[in-house]
This record gives C-alpha cells, structure tokens and sequence, in this order.
C-alpha cells in the first residue's frame, strides 16, 4: 500500500463531519473500502457507499 490515496476536496470536507477522535479510523477504512474495490480517487460517491457498509456491519452487530 506504498501508492498516495487521493480525496477529492470534496469527500475530504465531509470527512470533516465525522468526529475528530474517530475520524482517524474512518480515514484508514474509507482509504481500504476504496483500495480493496479499485476506486480513485475517494470521491463523494465512494465515501457515501463505504459509510453505507460500515454503518450496515455496526447495526448488524447491535442486534
């Protein structure tokens, strides 16, 4: 994972949404979700369909 992952000002502004003492982790798995599926650079779209995943796996979890 040497290659430098590339944000849109875009999806990097709403990245600021997310609180600051999780938005470190966020970052890492936004930054994974996008590796693993090919998607560069992380935009808008990308960062909405990986919180979609997250958010389905920690409500899974809750039940």
């Amino acid at each position: 994972m040497s290659e430098k992952i590339v944000w849109t000002a875009e999806a990097e502004a709403k990245l600021k949404d997310i609180p600051f003492f999780v938005r470190p982790f966020a970052r890492k798995k936004i930054e994974t979700f996008a590796l693993e599926n090919n998607f560069s650079p992380i935009t808008v779209e990308v960062y909405d369909q990986a919180k979609k995943r997250f958010n389905k796996k920690f409500d899974q979890m809750k039940d």
